[in-house]
């Protein structure tokens, strides 16, 4: 009887784990790196897209993907006929323009001349006129000549002096019209000089240029395609100029500011650099930052090249911090197995985790400097408050 109580008051036994699988670290006190960490691509710094600026027929396609260009290096030809014509159209209309003013100042200038002739007889009238006056003038004194046929006379000559004055006048507006109609014909001639230019250009443009020194990174046409304004036709990259673009988790992203150290590692090698720009946006629960690279790349650095990228956020001095562990989210309070001195047995002890990083976690309260922690997945004994370590 008194041996069934006593049995029934003894604890269940602990459950035991494999030691093999349990993977532990120390707790430590001193300087703790935060970091964040996401996976990214190579993408060069300077891209050129090449547009088509008119529509047009691919003709040939002269370059490949991958090879070497400079800025004058033709990629392709497109033809038009369309644009050909309004060219031709254009320099038909700049023609007669100039021809219009060519002839527009012939028949100013002859305007002028006739004019210039009509004051000139206007003003031998009024001289004679005058001269008449003064005669007749003298005449009356000598009563040689009636008043009547003196007065006569001043009434002509008054009516020639308004006539001078008049041509006069027609001849200042001629001259002024003349230099007014010639600068607007003259803007209409410079007007379609630059029409024919625009047209030009357009031909020149479909030998399409580089644009720009660098590798030929896409050609994605055929000849024959038609293609429409502002079509993009190729993609011009500078390899020698790579910057990594990382995806960074949206809950880490918040601490992230422009000028942090980053480690890019290229799976041969690892470069450093800084984040120079942080995307606004939120994409697939992801903010896209661009990490600028410093020194010579590695070899095998190239466009499109998968790396993980390490940022550093802070350096947290003289805090309480231990590895990682798989469960248990910053700023929580989890439970988490503390061995015993001899290592043969664990217990469970409330833990309040603070800040976290890539690899490593920052301990509140709950643990001590040299407690030893297991990190692994202990989920499955969650029932538990002491395991056994075999």
């Amino acid at each position: 009887m008194l041996l069934t109580v006593a049995l029934t008051r003894l604890e269940p036994a602990a459950p035991s784990v494999d030691g093999g699988v349990v993977f532990t670290d120390t707790v430590r006190r001193g300087t703790m790196v935060r970091q964040v960490r996401g996976p990214g691509t190579l993408v060069p710094e300077q891209v050129r897209w090449v547009s088509a600026l008119t529509a047009g027929r691919v003709e040939r396609i002269l370059t490949e993907p991958g090879q070497d260009v400079t800025a004058e290096t033709v990629l392709l030809e497109l033809s038009n006929p369309e644009v050909m014509l309004q060219a031709l159209e254009a320099e038909r209309q700049l023609s007669n323009a100039e021809a219009q003013l060519v002839t527009l100042g012939s028949v100013l200038r002859t305007a002028i001349l006739t004019q210039e002739a009509a004051e000139a007889t206007a003003q031998a009238e009024y001289n004679e006129a005058r001269r008449q006056v003064e005669m007749n003038e003298e005449l009356a004194k000598k009563d040689l000549v009636p008043e009547m046929e003196l007065a006569r006379a001043r009434d002509r000559a008054a009516e020639f002096a308004t006539r001078l004055a008049i041509e006069q006048k027609r001849l200042a507006v001629q001259e002024t019209a003349f230099d007014e109609q010639l600068a607007v014909q003259r803007s209409q001639v410079v007007r379609l000089k630059d029409v024919v230019a625009f047209h030009q250009n357009l031909i020149r443009a479909m030998r399409v240029p580089a644009g720009a020194a660098g590798v030929l990174r896409d050609l994605p046409l055929e000849e024959g395609q038609w293609v429409l304004p502002g079509t993009r036709l190729a993609r011009v990259v500078q390899p020698g100029r790579l910057k990594a673009e990382l995806r960074i988790p949206e809950t880490q992203a918040r601490d992230i500011v422009i000028g942090q150290r980053a480690a890019i590692d290229t799976r041969t090698d690892t470069v450093f650099g800084y984040v120079s720009r942080i995307d606004p946006a939120v994409e697939n629960s992801s903010v896209m930052v661009d990490v600028t690279l410093e020194g010579e790349l590695p070899r095998g650095a190239r466009p499109d090249l998968s790396v993980d990228g390490t940022i550093e956020i802070e350096r947290l001095q003289d805090v309480l911090y231990v590895g990682r562990p798989t469960y248990g989210q910053a700023h929580s309070l989890v439970g988490l197995f503390r061995l015993d001195t001899d290592g043969r047995g664990a217990f469970r002890v409330p833990v309040r985790l603070g800040v976290s990083s890539v690899n490593q976690i920052e301990i509140v309260e709950g643990l001590n400097e040299g407690d030893v922690i297991v990190l692994s997945d202990m989920s499955q004994w969650d029932a538990a408050e002491r395991v056994r370590i075999r």
